[in-house]
């Protein structure tokens, strides 16, 4: 499984998403808004975005922080 990451500086739900992340084995790739990305690079890949963390897993987005942590939860307990 390899992931995406958009984020920003000073961001604590990207800095959580990142940690989950490792410590779930998963690689990822970190595209950081203002560290060579846009928002409107964001805007292009997800245009219902409003805020960051926007998480891929294997292309297909999952959303932030929060629904990654749950999708994490779910599978754990199937």
């Amino acid at each position: 499984m390899k992931a995406l990451v958009w984020s920003k500086d000073m961001c604590p739900y990207c800095d959580r998403a990142k940690a989950l992340l490792k410590q779930k084995g998963i690689e990822f790739e970190e595209r950081k808004i203002g560290g060579g990305w846009t928002k409107e690079q964001l805007l292009e890949s997800v245009p219902t975005a409003r805020t960051v963390p926007q998480i891929f897993l294997d292309g297909i987005l999952v959303g932030g922080y929060d629904q990654l942590k749950a999708k994490f939860d779910k599978e754990e307990i199937q």
